[in-house]
This record gives C-alpha cells, sequence and structure tokens, in this order.
C-alpha cells in the first residue's frame, strides 16, 4: 500500500528564486509540449505520445539551457502530464462529457515539480531536518510526524499563498489493523446536521465558508479597487487567497478529526454513495453542498477504513430518507420534513436519524451478500 507524508518547506530567498526558476522552466516545456501536439495533429493529422515528446528534449536542452538547470526525470514527468491530460481529454470525448481540450498554462499557473524515483534528485535527511533537492541545495524541512516505509516519489508544491511543500509517496509493507470494537454504524449527511449516525449521534454543521464570507467579501472589494498588473494587486490576490487557504484547513481539520473517531469506534461503516456533482446542480444548494465538503469526508474515511482494517460499504442512497427503518413503509418527503411518521406502524423519528438506519441496514446486505 502507499501513503503519502506532506511537510512544510522552508526554503530561503536563494532557494526560493531557484525553485520558482524551475517551476518557469518546467511551465514553458509544460506549454511547448502542448502546442506540438496540437500542431502535429492539425498539420499532419499524426497524434504525438509519450516517448515521442520525451524523446525531443535533449534538443530541447541544446536550444534552450535554461532547462538544464531541472532535473531530468522532472522534465520528463512534465511530459508524463500532458499525456495524462489529453488521456483524460479522450476519455471524457467518448463518454459524452465536455470533453475540456488542455489548455495552455500562464505565468505562475505551474505549482508543482515531481521527482519520480527518489531519492534521484530529492533526497531526505531526517537527523538533519533537510531535504536535498536537484539544482537548490539542502532545504529546511518540519517533520511533524515520522515518515513510514520507503519513499518512492516527492513532489515539490507551491501555494497560491506562496508557502512550500515536500509531499513524499511511501510504500508501507502493511497497514495497521486495530482492535475490533464490535459496533457498526450508518452514516447518513446533510446539511442540516452534518452528519447523523445510526447510534443516535450528530455532528453539527459547522458551515466554514459561512461562517468567512464577510471577511471574504472584504478583501475582494479591496483587491477589486487595484488596477490589473500592478505589485499591489498581486499582494492583494494573496490576501484573497489566504483567506480561502483559512476556511480549507478548517474544513480538513474538522473532516479528519471526526473520521478518525469514526474509524476508530466501529468495525462496519456504511455511507451513501453521493454524486455530489449532480446535486451541486441545484443552484440554491449548491454552495452549501460545496461547504460541507461530503466528499472530502468520505474519501477520508475510506483510507483510514482501508488502514486500520476496518469495513467501508458505500450504498445507494436511493429512497433511504423514504422508507421506514422499523417495517419499510416508502412515503414521499419534502426537504422541509424533518420528521418521520410512519402510518403504517406508527412510528415517530427524526428524518436523518432513520436514514442513517436504513443505510445501515443496506450495508449489511451488501456485506452478507458479498
Amino acid at each position: 500500500m502507499r501513503k503519502t507524508f506532506k511537510y512544510r518547506l522552508y526554503p530561503n530567498k536563494q532557494q526560493r528564486r531557484l525553485l520558482e526558476q524551475q517551476l518557469e522552466e518546467c511551465r514553458w516545456l509544460y506549454n511547448d509540449l502542448l502546442a506540438a501536439r496540437r500542431d502535429a495533429w492539425e498539420q499532419r493529422q499524426e497524434s504525438l505520445r509519450l516517448y515521442d515528446q520525451q524523446s525531443t528534449l535533449p534538443a530541447l536542452k541544446a536550444t534552450r539551457p535554461a532547462l538544464a538547470q531541472v532535473q531530468s526525470q522532472v522534465l520528463q514527468n512534465v511530459a508524463v502530464r500532458i499525456d495524462l491530460a489529453f488521456q483524460a481529454f479522450f476519455r471524457r470525448v467518448k463518454t459524452g462529457e465536455k470533453p475540456g481540450y488542455p489548455r495552455f498554462r500562464g505565468q505562475g499557473r505551474y505549482a508543482s515539480i515531481t521527482y519520480p524515483q527518489t531519492p534521484v534528485g530529492c533526497k531526505l535527511d531526517a537527523e538533519a531536518r533537510r531535504v536535498r533537492l536537484h539544482g537548490v541545495g539542502q532545504v529546511k524541512i518540519i517533520l511533524h510526524r515520522l515518515i513510514e516505509g520507503t519513499p518512492k516519489t516527492a513532489t515539490i508544491s507551491r501555494s497560491s499563498t506562496g508557502k512550500w511543500y515536500a509531499c513524499f509517496s511511501c510504500e508501507c509493507a502493511e497497514p495497521s489493523p486495530l482492535p475490533e470494537t464490535g459496533q457498526q454504524v450508518g452514516i447518513d449527511v446533510g446539511l442540516k446536521t452534518f452528519a447523523t449516525l445510526s447510534d443516535g449521534q450528530e455532528i453539527a454543521h459547522p458551515r466554514f465558508f459561512r461562517a468567512e464570507e464577510k471577511a471574504l467579501a472584504k478583501v475582494q472589494r479591496r483587491l477589486s479597487k487595484e488596477e490589473k498588473g500592478t505589485p499591489e494587486r498581486v499582494g492583494r490576490r494573496k490576501v484573497v487567497a489566504r483567506v480561502h487557504e483559512r476556511i480549507a484547513w478548517r474544513r480538513g481539520d474538522f473532516a479528519h478529526q471526526h473520521s478518525r473517531h469514526i474509524v476508530d469506534s466501529f468495525d462496519v461503516i456504511a455511507v451513501e454513495d453521493l454524486s455530489v456533482n449532480r446535486m451541486t446542480h441545484n443552484h440554491c444548494l449548491a454552495k452549501s453542498i460545496h461547504d460541507a465538503a461530503w466528499s472530502q469526508f468520505t474519501a477520508l474515511l475510506l483510507y483510514k477504513a482501508a488502514w486500520a482494517g476496518r469495513k467501508y460499504v458505500a450504498v445507494n442512497p436511493a429512497y433511504t430518507s423514504q422508507d421506514c427503518s422499523q417495517c419499510g413503509h416508502r412515503q414521499k418527503l419534502s426537504l422541509s420534513d424533518r420528521t418521520y411518521t410512519c402510518p403504517c406502524c406508527g412510528i415517530v423519528l427524526d428524518r436523518d436519524y432513520n436514514a442513517s438506519v436504513n443505510i445501515l441496514r443496506l450495508g449489511q446486505q451488501s456485506l452478507a451478500s458479498a
């Protein structure tokens, strides 16, 4: 299994300048390879492959000596990114989705470089708390937790607020299963309450974006007053990005804490297999749905459950709110109906709690059939 560990980097001014130069060279190469693919098809009806473009890198280095500052495998990875972008483009064309042709990267729009084979080009020294990067030198790194397994790839990235990070993808031999608790749970996510568990627990909705809307509107008004292309506007953009970053950090911390608590407490975890992208087509609820970040929460549950030896089940959410958890009677409910009253058995339950019990039942049936 693979695990990724993310650490904060603190390069000095010279190292930051060298890293930004490497990003700029990778951006130029990305645009050049994209233009080559476009021109080959428009002029000769020819499709360039990954290895065709990687073989042109020595000639490009000869015409653009600045490319030699970047490690060779990092340049090859740029060609891999182009190839993956076109694979995704053709996949969307075949499935009938909106394809979205790969776009050129503008100034400052290329924010990461990848070393496919560590320690080649990127070597971590845990004792000295430094990471050695090709063409940059020894960069200070904050190892807030021990790295597990053997690092296979490394990615150096720059955030929108100018922070630098190193992500190491490590190959770990075995997961670390937790002791069994004998407990099972169904989870129903919503907008009024973030999550309702089948054992009666409720997780309150923090609404991080709604809480920061006034602060975000204030800094965006100041940004709109600055003239485009000026250093003042660049500074204002970083302030706006900082607000968004703060929201993302709080939302991620919330999801990590509650997903960890659920994985530690239950052996079987059943959740709804929601199609969040389709749900956001409702313009009245789209902002609240994005603010809830259900996909992030379920993704964290999935990988933590797999690592802890728990059973994670995603069930079809159809009719989980309309079926009675006691007798199975089905009745239509509107979004404003928050209490489920069954006309057959007479039970009265909270709508979300009733759905969570149904989700647990479907999850148990899925495990039994499997």
